[in-house]
């Protein structure tokens, strides 16, 4: 998995209750696009990803 600053992600709900949750990639830490990556998610809410199969990037295209 590889990605840039600036990708929009989002990581799917895992029950029907549960929400996706959508944000933004502002920091890539790993070696060429790898994770882990710093989101900011679009409640404002900031965190540290190692992206599970629920995950998705939207490479210059709007999720």
């Amino acid at each position: 998995m590889q990605a840039n600053q600036g990708d929009r992600i989002v990581i799917r709900g895992r029950t029907v209750e549960s929400p996706d949750r959508h944000g933004e990639i502002i920091e890539v830490r790993g070696d060429a696009g790898g994770p882990p990556y710093v989101v900011r998610f679009d409640d404002g809410h900031e965190s540290v990803i190692q992206p599970g199969s629920d995950f998705e990037i939207a490479h210059d295209q709007h999720i």
